[in-house]
């Protein structure tokens, strides 16, 4: 496997945040900016399903590219999903329009831990052919590749698909840990496979998202994810680029996450940034964290909003956080006008 030589992006304001330098301007970026919410998106991905256009090198470029060319933003990040290396790898497994990721025959057993594949690089090449396209592409515009979380994938397999309580992933957390902690082994080195495919193909920074992690108690985080996920990172700690780590109703995770190793820790939008930062503690970077529903409350509301936090996170940086990257606290929803994301980058640029 070829590796890239990575580009100097020194100016670039997402990365002098999210290495703790101070950006000529307060960077912004959108969770799921490249996607539903654009016409274009629509347009291009008309008859076409989402793992076929996650495994097609020019869609995944051209997507990747529509939101920076629209917004202004100051990072890109893949267009990908993060059960692309699972599908790589060989799971068979489809992603349903209006459900979500759903696997053939979901992982119960110690048995079937023991059959899963591994995740060979040569698998996702179409995804890193798709990224050696966009660092020719995005000029000074860093890249964010990503991946699901080990915790997060493992869900998906052992339910079958999304769920609301996640009874049978913590049913074998807590029943056969063994199992369990061989099922996350798997995955980590799945994860790790796929973010060193991407690193080497050139991306700027990478981010973890722990989408159902918030599902779990402190203790339960610690014991049975953390371990994990701090592999994960430490195993491309020797990329040099920013890790971010991110999860979904995970305030009273927040502390256990920044020690995982990432450099940045997202926030969504229950804690303000000034309390993430005494749980994460200084010398981190937050990234957050908007609520997506206020996108629909009219230009003011936004506006207010996005000051508001904007305040929060200078204050944040005074308590010790690295630095701020402006984001929503969860992805741009399907229905979010873009034209108040726009707006919405152009003040935060302003503040």
């Amino acid at each position: 496997m070829s590796t890239y030589t990575r580009r100097r992006l020194s100016d670039a304001p997402f990365l002098a945040a999210a290495s703790g330098a101070t950006p000529a301007r307060r960077p912004v970026w959108f969770m799921r900016q490249a996607g539903r919410s654009l016409p274009e998106y629509r347009e291009l991905r008309a008859g076409i399903g989402m793992l076929q256009s996650c495994f097609d090198p020019e869609l995944v470029c051209e997507i990747t590219l529509q939101p920076v060319r629209r917004h202004g933003v100051d990072a890109a990040i893949l267009f990908s999903d993060i059960v692309v290396p699972l599908k790589a790898a060989g799971i068979e497994l489809d992603i349903v329009p209006g459900v979500g990721p759903v696997i053939a025959s979901p992982i119960r057993t110690a048995a079937d831990v023991g059959a899963l594949p591994r995740l060979r690089p040569e698998e996702v090449g179409a995804v890193t052919d798709g990224i050696r396209l966009l660092v020719d592409e995005l000029g000074q515009t860093p890249l964010i590749g990503f991946a699901g979380a080990p915790f997060t994938l493992a869900s998906y397999l052992v339910e079958g698909g999304p769920s609301k309580h996640h009874e049978r992933t913590k049913a074998m957390m807590h029943g056969d840990p063994e199992a369990w902690h061989a099922l996350l082994g798997v995955l980590t080195d799945i994860t790790i496979t796929f973010l060193q495919a991407q690193l080497a193909a050139g991306v700027d920074a990478v981010q973890l998202f722990d989408s159902w992690a918030g599902a779990l108690s402190l203790a339960d985080y610690r014991r049975y994810v953390l371990p994990h996920s701090e592999r994960v990172f430490a195993e491309i700690a020797d990329s040099g680029v920013p890790r971010i780590h991110f999860g979904v109703g995970t305030g009273e995770l927040l502390g256990a996450m920044g020690e995982a190793g990432a450099d940045v820790v997202g926030v969504d939008w229950r804690v303000p940034l000034t309390e993430a930062v005494r749980r994460v503690g200084p010398g981190k970077a937050l990234q957050g964290n908007l609520d997506p529903a206020v996108l629909f409350a009219g230009s003011s509301v936004v506006a207010a909003e996005a000051r508001r936090i904007a305040s929060e996170a200078d204050d944040a940086l005074t308590m010790g956080a690295s630095g701020h990257i402006f984001n929503l606290g969860h992805g741009v929803m399907p229905e979010t006008d873009p034209g108040v994301l726009t707006a919405l980058v152009e003040l935060v640029h302003e503040l």
